[in-house]
């Protein structure tokens, strides 16, 4: 929203406060959530294609470099010098391994839209950003280390509870 209408992001602020308009924004995207997912877990499933076997260690190596991306988002990195938008390459990362790994509609769908809207949102904010200016700090191997940790616990978290999230296991 705010790339593509930055002036109501500007205008809700303005009403709400910077804490409410946060307050909201949340509980938009916390609704969102739980809509997507029982949206999701409700629609019918029909097979598009077969995944194939040999994909799954790459698409869950692929979807720990999409939380690491993430997480470096809000963190000190090396990583911001190589990614301008390292919280919607992780999306796209994550969205294309859930593809590899998942071939009915309702993934094909969800996953696939969640992939093209973060790219999309990059092509916005770089338009409406202009040139890229590149962090220029200086990290130390255990700041990389700790982003990596952080991802690794978040990963197995979400391992645990993605059956009661999605109703499939990981593995």
């Amino acid at each position: 929203m705010t790339a593509l209408a930055p002036q109501l992001r500007s205008n809700l602020q303005a009403k709400l406060g910077e804490n409410g308009y946060k307050g909201i924004y949340s509980l938009l995207l916390l609704a969102g959530m739980g809509l997507i997912v029982v949206g999701w877990r409700s629609t019918p499933v029909e097979m598009v294609y077969i995944p194939a076997v040999e994909f799954r260690i790459p698409a869950l190596a692929l979807v720990f470099l999409a939380f690491l991306m993430m997480v470096v988002s809000s963190r000190p990195s090396r990583l911001k010098q190589l990614i301008r938008h390292p919280q919607l390459t992780g999306v796209a990362i994550w969205g294309v391994a859930h593809l590899l790994l998942n071939g009915e509609n309702r993934s094909v769908a969800l996953f696939g839209a969640l992939a093209l809207w973060a790219i999309a949102e990059i092509f916005a904010i770089n338009r409406r950003d202009g040139a890229w200016v590149k962090d220029a700090g200086q990290y130390s191997v255990g700041t990389e280390i700790i982003s990596v940790v952080i991802a690794a616990v978040v990963v197995a978290i979400l391992i645990a509870v993605h059956p009661w999230i999605s109703g499939m296991p990981v593995y």
